[in-house]
């Protein structure tokens, strides 16, 4: 982080705030408001405020509402010393004065969408007013001050200081309310950021601390020397500024800090970053305002790392040999991705993609607030305030998807995934519903019906290769479960299975459809996730383990590329395990039908996961002779002797019906024989089907019987013991009637076969 400071107010500065990512307004208690001008280095005196005012707290009205431009005349509220606060023009025209508090009012903060003001007073009150100023309700009213108060992400819960504790307030009368002691010592300033739904609190115990919104603690850092006056979040929510006395922290979402500065400026009583994340302005006791910016940012591909070295420029460097190449930009740089070979840059107004250094593929921009870049292999995902776009690496706009209740400035890395055919958007009104839509055209999948999910979706992350027929997505709900699922299911209900628990942090690998994760206290990479689809019980068997102990407390993934996978640890520092490069081959092997191959490597290998990895693969492409071997070589005697009978099945659809119910489709296995007339090989599968056909009664109530005295028990099912009072059992005639059946479905495909034989060479 570098930092710029400049002194010209005479007294304690005590507010600021952007009205562009290039004009910042001060406020301090010389009585002067000034704008300054971060392009030319101008610094002007809007204008000078009367001299009985004092003013504590500047909010600016939000200039967009879901990515559309506000009608209303560019406003700010501005708090004071007297009680009041003052709805104030852009050239500094105190448009109205409301006493609002006795005492002091200490914060004022428009809601999200600017149709609602909250106050908060010396007087212990925190009032909502409406955008002209007038009284809607005094949402709470308590003994000690409120020093500082924020809006929740759906501006229907508010959050604000009480003494030591902390409060959050639903808008709704009857909805409970949460309280908990936050600090030590009493709380000074909070903050809420909308996209990633997480809470800063630093108080007079010298700490600040980062909550989730129920209010469980996730980072507390160690004492300063001083008091916590100040902190906010950047709006895209990956990082956040902290202020105390002569100081300024930079610090990840998760609470460690990126750099500490020590400037001279006394204690820094307020913060406010730019809409575009990369300017951060603090109001400073000594009569300075501080400007930084963030640079020294890093982006690592394969042989390849990208260091922000300036604003506008660029370092890259290759380790393999150490070459280094500068970029420059005409405007500062405000998002970044590296990935699949192109390094994809957002500035102000331009966009430029990089596949060599030397020629950049640049377009330009509608809007200057890019807050997320996510790449596929063939294309990428650009995310503004105004909407998502979908590009090609040449520049080319493929598609925008849009649905009711968008709101683009709070998607965030977690509840947005891509891939070279889908889009993945967890739905921020009802975060149980993933909103899918085809990449090429932006239309919604499954005729616009969601995936819905039975609990609160945190993390979503689309595979990236295969067919998209066979693109899945895993997510990981609120209750820290992994599930994977189908993204096209073809009018079916999909079918979202369970594959792990305690998952706080996954990745995809770029290559391969390879998913690893940080499962409880260990590294968990699934080889083959798919095969909860296949054969459920094979899932354990090709998982890969390694202990958690070398890495510290609570790391998160970063990427998966190739055999690397990138972690971040709690404390930040950057940690890499590598995962074997066996699994890989054999996807690709059996993506391209080389099961000699695929057979070959899991006997060079000697590894009982890449056995079981090419069963469920084999049986997935029903490759019976190769799922047969790979069974046999991890000792599935019983799954064995199955695939053999299933290959002596006389016709394709039995065989077919046989392998959906190796991997547990009983709906389609049983579809499968009725549409082919196979009535008698249905009713082996269930009792209901043979009363409704009125036919083999005797059959399925003779094997049952077979089954129970084969494993020595007794009939308990109601259903069975009804039926059997009244069928006799007769193995004889059930075997002739089989024998018969049995014929008449070899004749069947004798025929078919031959009706084909003479239809080709016709």
């Amino acid at each position: 982080m570098r930092l710029k400071t400049s002194l010209s107010h005479k007294e304690l500065v005590s507010c600021v705030g952007w009205t562009t990512a290039d004009e910042l307004y001060s406020c301090s208690e010389d009585h002067q408001i000034l704008k300054w001008n971060l392009l030319t280095s101008e610094t002007s005196l809007v204008v000078k405020l009367p001299e009985e005012m004092y003013p504590i707290d500047l909010h600016w009205f939000p200039k967009t509402i879901g990515g559309k431009k506000q009608n209303q005349t560019e406003i700010f509220v501005l708090t004071s010393t007297d009680g009041k606060f003052h709805l104030t023009s852009k050239i500094g025209r105190i448009e109205k004065s409301v006493e609002a508090h006795k005492g002091a009012v200490l914060a004022g903060r428009w809601n999200y969408d600017g149709t609602a003001l909250i106050t908060a007073g010396e007087d212990g009150q925190i009032k909502i007013w409406s955008k002209s100023g007038m009284l809607r309700s005094t949402l709470a009213s308590q003994g000690s001050p409120v020093y500082s108060v924020a809006w929740g992400p759906d501006s229907d819960r508010i959050l604000y200081t009480s003494g030591r504790q902390l409060v959050i307030k639903p808008l709704q009368p009857s909805a409970k309310v949460i309280q908990w002691k936050a600090h030590d010592g009493v709380v000074l300033k909070v903050d809420w950021n909308s996209v990633n739904d997480v809470i800063l609190s630093g108080g007079e115990d010298c700490k600040y601390k980062v909550w989730d919104s129920f209010g469980r603690l996730l980072y507390s850092s160690s004492s300063h020397d001083y008091p916590v006056t100040s902190l906010s979040w950047a709006p895209d929510g990956e990082v956040f500024a902290v202020g105390s006395f002569n100081t300024l922290r930079l610090c990840d979402k998760t609470g460690w800090s990126y750099a500490l500065e020590k400037p001279n400026t006394g204690s820094v009583f307020s913060l406010a970053w730019s809409a575009d994340g990369t300017q951060l302005a603090g109001a400073c006791g000594n009569g300075h305002v501080i400007f930084a910016h963030v640079v020294e940012q890093h982006w690592e591909w394969k042989n390849f790392v990208i260091t922000l070295t300036k604003r506008r420029t660029m370092q890259v460097r290759n380790v393999m040999n150490d070459a280094v190449d500068a970029l420059e930009f005409r405007d500062r740089v405000i998002k970044t991705s590296l990935a699949y070979g192109h390094l994809v840059v957002a500035t102000s107004l331009q966009c430029y993609v990089y596949k060599n250094w030397n020629t950049p593929l640049i377009f330009d921009l509608k809007e200057g607030t890019v807050s997320l870049i996510l790449q596929a292999e063939k294309h990428f995902l650009l995310v503004d305030g105004a909407g998502l776009y979908i590009f090609s690496y040449e520049g080319r706009l493929i598609s925008s998807p849009k649905f009711p209740g968008m709101r683009a400035d709070i998607l965030n890395a977690q509840g947005v995934s891509v891939s070279n055919d889908t889009i993945a958007i967890r739905d921020k009104s009802d975060e149980k519903v993933i909103l899918l839509f085809d990449g090429l055209t932006g239309k919604a999948l499954s005729d616009g019906k969601p995936l819905t999910h039975k609990l609160e979706v945190v993390e979503i992350a689309l595979d990236q290769c295969g067919p998209s027929t066979e693109r899945k997505i895993a997510l990981i709900d609120k209750n820290r479960d992994l599930y994977l699922t189908s993204v096209r299911h073809l009018g079916r209900e999909p079918k979202i299975c369970k594959i792990g628990s305690m998952v706080h942090s996954m990745a995809w690998n770029d290559t391969a459809n390879i998913l690893c994760g940080i499962q409880d206290n260990q590294f968990t990479v699934w080889y083959y996730p798919s095969a909860v689809f296949t054969d459920k019980e094979l899932l354990p068997k090709t998982l890969y383990i390694k202990d958690g102990s070398e890495f510290s407390h609570a790391p998160h993934i970063l990427s998966y590329v190739g055999t690397k996978v990138t972690l971040r640890q709690g404390d930040g520092s950057l940690v890499y395990s590598c995962v074997p490069p066996y699994p890989a081959l054999l996807h690709e092997y059996s993506t391209s039908a080389r099961w000699e191959d695929a057979l070959r490597l899991c006997r060079f290998a000697k590894d009982q996961s890449l056995w079981a990895c090419l069963a469920g693969m084999a049986m997935a492409n029903r490759e019976l002779t190769t799922a047969e071997m790979a069974y046999a070589a991890i000792g599935e005697l019983p799954r064995v002797q199955y695939i053999n009978f299933i290959k002596e099945q006389p016709s394709k659809e039995s065989s077919l019906a046989h392998m959906l119910m190796f991997s547990g489709q009983v709906q389609e296995a049983e579809a499968t024989l009725l549409q082919a007339g196979l009535i008698y090989q249905c009713v082996q599968m269930a009792l209901e089907l043979a009363v409704k056909h009125k036919t083999h009664v005797d059959t399925v109530l003779a094997y049952r019987g077979k089954f129970l005295q084969t494993f020595g028990r007794k009939e308990t099912n109601k259903r069975f013991l009804q039926y059997a009072e009244g069928v006799e059992v007769d193995w004889e005639k059930i075997q002739a009637k089989i024998e018969m059946e049995l014929s008449k479905e070899r004749e069947k495909a004798a025929y078919t076969s031959l009706r084909n034989s003479v239809a080709s060479r016709c």
